[in-house]
């Protein structure tokens, strides 16, 4: 079935609001997946994933721990202010608290993304912990292209109550649900 697309007065073509919708409901659950799996790697202490000839590595506490450690007192090519006093003085110190914390943020904030519940609120649990890596690996000069692959995805889905067409939200719209 092909969609008609509608030409608004301007005589530019309007968006289908159902489309963009389904587009948005696709990128929420992507990422609620991936959400979703480093945290259980993190819970279960998964590290390598063999399914077949397909062969995945996923990021657990210890690898955490390591990767934030590198990235910041041996990657980093400048520093900017806070990153690397919040990580050395606060997060690194205390990480069995913190890993323990981003695990259970990555669980709940990648079930509900996949569900399409409390999908806005679950976008901004989860924007916590990826504008501060943002930031770890803005320092770094490094992935430009990637750095806001996530943190973009994440504004617009704090901003835009996809679940509410293609998600578990819709059930309770109208309700006084502000998710």
């Amino acid at each position: 079935m092909t969609a008609t697309p509608t030409v608004g007065p301007d005589r530019t073509i309007a968006a289908d609001p159902a489309q963009l919708g389904r587009g948005m409901a696709v990128i929420r659950i992507l990422l609620g997946v991936t959400f979703l799996s480093n945290g259980l790697a993190k819970l279960f202490d998964l590290h390598r994933i063999e399914i077949g000839p397909y062969v995945a590595n996923l990021i657990n506490r210890g690898d955490a721990r390591f990767i934030l450690d590198a990235e910041v007192n041996t990657n980093a090519r400048h520093q900017l202010p806070l990153v690397g006093r919040i990580t050395n003085d606060l997060v690194l110190p205390n990480w069995d608290v913190f890993s323990w914390g981003i695990t259970a943020v990555e669980i709940v904030a990648g079930g509900l993304l996949v569900a399409g519940l409390a999908s806005r609120a679950a976008a901004l649990l989860a924007l916590g912990p990826t504008t501060f890596l943002f930031f770890v690996y803005f320092a770094n000069d490094r992935w430009l292209p990637e750095l806001p692959l996530e943190l973009v995805p994440l504004i617009l889905l704090a901003i835009i109550p996809t679940g509410r067409s293609w998600g578990l939200d819709r059930r309770f719209a109208g309700r006084g649900w502000p998710f």
